[in-house]
């Protein structure tokens, strides 16, 4: 069993019958999908899940897990997702798979959201191995580039192998690199005040326990 798998397996013991259950996106997401797909099929768990991409739902849906839309979703009892970075406060940085929106609004509208990660998600500061990932308007990119640029920030559209990144609502996203001396919490402010914004990869305060596997056990950091 990896670390991905142990921490998904940890956390997938937190749902309980009855909840509803946000699901999250990407390799140690996929395990939580699959360990809660065992507990239904072997312990007859019920549950309902929202998926916070396309991705998760289709895992989802070929697991046969009961999913509901977000458009529906006014509350939810626990969202489950990893991280790229997270600090010691529980600051997040999420946002390489570009779902931003929907994740942010899970993690705000939950009782409880659980961060699973291995030790090399841990960083000193946000913006350590990672750009930061700015959703932007597609008429705005230029201006919130150069806006950034002005704030101390460097970076550049997100591109693939098909060309311009685009999310799942048509928009575009600025890598941005910002300067070490800038910590989360300015860059956090400096993002939600530019125009043209419309969600961005910091998590600040709203990690409730962070999962953490290290020497093949499970540490949980609560914020």
């Amino acid at each position: 069993m990896n670390d991905k798998q142990r921490v998904a397996i940890h956390a997938a013991q937190r749902v309980e019958n009855g909840m509803l259950v946000g699901l999250g996106t990407g390799s140690t997401a996929d395990y939580f999908i699959a360990e809660l797909a065992r507990r239904r099929a072997e312990e007859n768990l019920q549950i309902t899940a929202v998926s916070s991409s396309v991705v998760s739902m289709r895992k989802a849906q070929a697991l046969a897990i009961p999913l509901v839309g977000i458009e529906h979703v006014t509350h939810l009892d626990l969202y489950v997702d990893g991280a790229d970075e997270v600090t010691a406060d529980n600051t997040l940085l999420k946002g390489q798979g570009s779902d931003l929106v929907k994740e942010k609004l899970l993690a705000r509208a939950c009782d409880q959201f659980l961060v699973l990660v291995d030790q090399s998600k841990m960083v000193e500061r946000i913006g350590a191995r990672f750009p930061i990932p700015v959703e932007v308007m597609p008429f705005a990119w230029q201006m919130v580039q150069q806006g950034l640029e002005q704030l101390g920030g460097r970076g550049q559209l997100r591109e693939t192998d098909k060309g311009l990144a685009v999310t799942s609502y048509g928009s575009l996203v600025l890598d941005m690199v910002f300067n070490a001396e800038q910590d989360s919490d300015e860059i956090d402010f400096i993002l939600n005040s530019m125009p043209g914004v419309i969600e961005h990869g910091i998590f600040r305060g709203l990690a409730d326990i962070v999962f953490l596997a290290v020497d093949g056990k499970v540490q949980e950091i609560s914020s």
